[in-house]
């Protein structure tokens, strides 16, 4: 959120009040259109980096946003976002031209050099991803809210609008994620690297319908999002993510159609920018206000140019992926940007710069080889595009003009790239910057390697070889290394366990050391299926749960053993589960430590914990998962 100084709708005159200079906000960007009051003879661009902060011991969120902002009270450009474990970073506004992309290069890692050495203060690193791999569903609740005005009237503002009983989160991918989250605060999972470019408004209409068929591309090629709580779900989950984080939709009978506040958007732009925000306006009720004291309308008529605070505010609470945004230049003349808000921050900061270079090039090449893009595509196939790049990445095939069937690394090499370099030459960029950073999307296209593909088939590795958490502490403590080397993400090895110096095994939560993928048996099922069953999974220990998954029981393998040995199997003598099992088995809660379990297994002498919620069986916690981390910290103490 631009605005701060923001406040929660309490009453139904501050509701009228703010909507009246809602509508009259509008009315005044409407007449400088009309009026030519825009700035035209210059382009500009800018950017915004988002950022996550690591404990270097645990690679866990680390929460000192406050305490690390007070520490750097003279960075002008460097803020709060949603929650304590994100930063962000405001890029100075330059002209589209000559070295601004190697300056704005400059910039982002001169930035992050000073952030990271105060955080160094506090044992704490910086990653740039679009979905921090060992982010936990319990570090999302209330408490990890950064403590603003703002903030806090934005939350309670969308939970008023919740018609369900909780969020929900459904993707899948090569795994599945079904969880229900009681605050929308899980969009803080997404961090991005949010690209500005000053377009002319008498051309906003053509640039930003490219916009939109230029998002599914520019996600294939820098998709860096496809893990979400230890699952491998979608290349760029962060799409799906936000827009279910924030939708306050509940389902119906009939087929209503009402759109989520994170959208894509429903159609071409035809006529002016006017058209986004008037449908905003009509389709999503008013969250919060501004503390607004000019009269738009007033300040027209005095020939002053308006801030147009209560447009900027409703602005901010409608998540387009290609947002409109208003602005006042320092010559005092106010502009129009488009937002691109679909780049993943990371994997690296040359990789964000060449994605950057990318899309800028290819707004000015497109706009400069087709009149009308809408000639070309049609809206559905566009937005089709769009949904499959999230899920598939570089992995797409996209229908392009001319109804084209074309894989998305093809559509890159042989199309795109040739259409942002000369869109680049056309805004008289450095030919060596030109080539630096669209050589390198072309050696990412060519590698098939993205920030995601390169998570994903790392964790695959990593998960093989331990346990989850382990594998996720290693792929992020592998991501900071590598941002550190300035190497594209294309040219990054898959890491070794061996590499993970500080991991903190005692401080992981159960619910991050439990097993989940479980093999359980009810009540009335026969003895001779669960001894058959455990001997096929190579288990100890199977629980015994009812219909509802609420655990009822646990069976052991000696348990099983002693009641054989002493009652042999007659034919036609049935034995079940519940003539046999243990009825109140220990158990433990998946917020406690694994050392809280190990306490447990041993004070009790027992080799297995149930992990229950309530009385819903979620995991299984075993002496044999302890026996592999322990192995695996002797072996690295003894390196």
């Amino acid at each position: 959120m631009g605005e701060q100084k923001v406040s929660l709708l309490t009453d139904k005159s501050e509701m009228q009040k703010f909507v009246k200079q809602l509508l009259e906000d509008v009315q005044s960007l409407e007449y400088m259109l009309d009026n030519d009051w825009f700035e035209k003879d210059i382009i500009r661009i800018g950017a915004e980096q988002e950022m996550c902060m690591v404990n270097n011991d645990t690679m866990k969120p680390a929460f000192i946003a406050i305490e690390a902002l007070d520490k750097m009270k003279s960075y002008e450009w460097v803020e709060t976002e949603l929650a304590k474990f994100n930063l962000e970073t405001n890029f100075d506004p330059r002209e589209f031209k000559g070295d601004c992309l190697a300056k704005m290069e400059h910039e982002a890692r001169s930035n992050l050099t000073r952030i990271q050495k105060t955080l160094d203060d506090f044992d704490v690193s910086v990653v740039l991803t679009g979905i921090l791999p060992t982010l936990r569903k319990d570090d999302l609740n209330m408490d990890s809210l950064t403590p603003k005005k703002r903030y806090y009237a934005l939350m309670e503002a969308i939970n008023d609008q919740l018609t369900t009983d909780a969020y929900e989160l459904r993707l899948s991918g090569i795994d599945e994620l079904n969880i229900k989250h009681d605050s929308p605060l899980i969009e803080a999972c997404n961090t991005s690297f949010q690209v500005h470019l000053q377009i002319n408004p008498d051309e906003f209409v053509k640039m930003y319908n490219i916009s939109q068929v230029l998002a599914a591309p520019m996600i294939a090629i820098s998709s860096n999002s496809p893990l979400v709580f230890g699952k491998r779900l979608w290349h760029e989950s962060r799409i799906a993510l936000f827009q279910q984080s924030l939708d306050t939709r509940a389902s119906h009978d009939h087929m209503r159609e009402k759109s989520p506040r994170v959208n894509f958007g429903n159609g071409w732009l035809k006529d002016s920018i006017l058209e986004i925000y008037q449908e905003d306006i009509a389709r999503f009720r008013v969250l919060i206000a501004g503390d607004i004291q000019e009269n738009s309308i007033d300040e027209i008529a005095k020939g002053n140019v308006p801030k147009l605070r209560a447009l900027q505010v409703h602005n901010s609470t409608v998540y387009r992926w290609n947002r409109p945004c208003y602005g006042i230049s320092p010559n005092g003349k106010p502009h129009l940007r488009i937002e691109n808000r679909v780049l993943a921050a990371g994997p690296t900061v040359v990789d964000e710069i060449a994605n950057t270079a990318f899309w800028l090039g290819l707004m000015v090449g497109m706009a400069d080889k087709y009149e009308d893009i809408r000639d070309h595509i049609s809206w559905d196939d566009a937005a089709d595009n769009f949904g499959k790049s999230a899920k598939y990445g570089i992995d797409s095939t996209f229908t392009w003009f001319n109804d084209e069937k074309i894989t998305a690394v093809d559509l890159i090499i042989k199309k795109l790239i040739p259409i942002a370099r000369k869109g680049l030459q056309i805004r008289k960029v450095d030919k060596k910057d030109i080539d630096k950073y669209l050589d390198i999307i072309k050696a990412r296209a060519k590698a098939h390697m993205t920030g995601a593909r390169w998570i994903l088939r790392s964790f695959t590795k990593l998960k093989e070889e331990t346990t989850t958490d382990e594998a996720l502490a290693c792929l992020t403590s592998s991501i900071i290394k590598n941002q550190k080397t300035s190497m594209p993400v294309h040219e990054w090895k898959l890491p070794e366990l061996s590499e993970l110096v500080h991991y903190k095994p005692s401080q992981i939560k159960v619910e991050e050391f439990m097993t989940t993928d479980l093999f359980t048996v009810q009540k009335d099922d026969i003895i001779e299926f669960v001894a058959e069953m455990m001997d096929w999974r190579k288990t100890r220990y199977t629980a015994v749960e009812n219909k509802n998954g609420e655990l009822v029981g646990l069976i052991t393998q000696r348990l099983l053993l002693r009641y054989l040995i002493k009652n042999p199997i007659l034919k036609g003598k049935v034995t079940t589960v519940n003539d046999i099992m243990l009825t109140k088995p220990f158990t433990i809660s998946p917020e406690k430590s694994i050392m809280d379990a190990l306490e447990v297994m041993r004070e009790n002498k027992v080799g297995c914990l149930p992990v229950v919620k309530g009385k819903e069986l979620i995991g299984m916690i075993t002496e044999k998962g302890f026996l592999s981390t322990t192995s695996r910290l002797i072996e690295r103490l003894g390196k």
